[in-house]
């Protein structure tokens, strides 16, 4: 079981950047695939970034890509999300959220995949 901890979200201006943070207790986070996700007031949870236990594969929404970048610290229990030039429809909670699995290089993009989540953290971003 791994417990998920989300930090680093805020109020910011349009084109600005935000580095969120997932730090992870438990035991074997390096048994875990990882991913993002997000969530705004109105819609549905959706996928941001994934990546795989030994980071080796990640996948991004397509609209994202070259913005966000996803990594991750398995000495540290922790997986980060890197956001730049933010924009107003990235408000949203955002999520991080961990599947164990035995491959090292699988990633999973459904929210229905993923057995742990944290609670979220807010990212506003003003025009």
């Amino acid at each position: 079981q791994v417990q998920l901890v989300e930090s680093g979200g805020g109020l910011v201006q349009a084109g600005d950047s935000l580095r969120l943070t997932c730090a992870a207790s438990g035991r074997a986070f390096n048994m875990y695939a990882m991913g993002w996700f997000r969530q705004a007031p109105g819609k549905e949870r959706e996928c941001v970034s994934v990546i795989s236990r030994n980071a080796g594969t990640t996948s991004y929404t397509d609209s994202l890509k070259g913005r966000f970048t996803i990594s991750r610290d398995n000495a540290k229990n922790t997986v980060y999300l890197q956001m730049n030039s933010l924009k107003p429809e990235d408000t949203a909670v955002y999520y991080c959220a961990a599947r164990a699995t035995p491959s090292e290089n699988r990633t999973f993009l459904r929210r229905s995949d993923y057995d742990y989540w944290g609670q979220g953290t807010q990212v506003t971003v003003s025009s």
